[in-house]
């Protein structure tokens, strides 16, 4: 049986195969990504992640359904304790400060993505807020997956694929599209087509990123 997460899926296939190919990307698989544009990326990502994890307690407190507020809750708690922990680990290690932090202007696709975000939730509600985030968790699912078949002489690089390719991610991965799928199950057409939108709209953000961190975007 084809579920409403397949049908989005092969909506952003073409900017998911992009993802896949991108110079970051493929450079983080061979090791030759300078580790300036990996830190930077590690810095417009805590910014990001911080929004995405406020993002899942704000759906939450919009929702009168248990299920779905639980497992917001739960995602936010875990992005906390998984991802972000990571990436604090990252930041010592590689000395990066918090004046560094404090000082490190939010990239211009880094804003708008997170503004995305934010104008899903105020605009069209809660399915195709959950929709915006599901690029974020099931995309970093593939692309670990990928790149775990070769890995990175990298030992960043290395941490960086494991983090997405471990079991536990692959259970909120399928939380998630289990409650994506229950939310298309129960909204009407219109509601559906403003889900799969939202869906592609997250999947090009999620290209500009690495976009964003390869060039290492400045405001002009």
């Amino acid at each position: 049986m084809t579920e409403f997460t397949d049908q989005l899926h092969q909506a952003a296939n073409s900017l998911w195969q992009k993802s896949m190919v991108h110079p970051f990307v493929q450079e983080l698989k061979s090791g030759e990504l300078p580790m300036t544009k990996f830190r930077f990326y590690l810095l417009q990502d805590r910014y990001y992640l911080n929004e995405f994890s406020k993002f899942h307690r704000a759906i939450a407190a919009k929702t009168s359904d248990q299920q779905t507020k639980e497992f917001l809750l739960a995602g936010a708690q875990d992005l906390k304790d998984s991802e972000m922990a990571v990436r604090e680990r990252f930041f010592e290690q590689l000395k990066i400060t918090p004046d560094e932090i404090a000082q490190t202007p939010i990239a211009p696709t880094a804003y708008a993505y997170v503004n995305h975000l934010d104008m899903t939730l105020e605009r069209d509600g809660i399915g195709p807020t959950v929709a915006s985030l599901v690029p974020c968790y099931w995309l970093y699912q593939e692309i670990g997956q990928k790149l775990a078949d070769s890995g990175s002489p990298v030992s960043y690089y290395q941490e960086w694929i494991d983090t997405y390719d471990g079991d536990w991610y692959a259970t909120n991965v399928k939380r998630i599209l289990r409650l994506t799928n229950s939310l298309a199950d129960s909204s009407s057409a219109s509601e559906r087509e403003k889900m799969q939108l939202a869906f592609v709209r997250s999947s090009y953000y999620e290209l500009q990123f690495w976009q964003m961190a390869y060039k290492q975007e400045r405001w002009s």
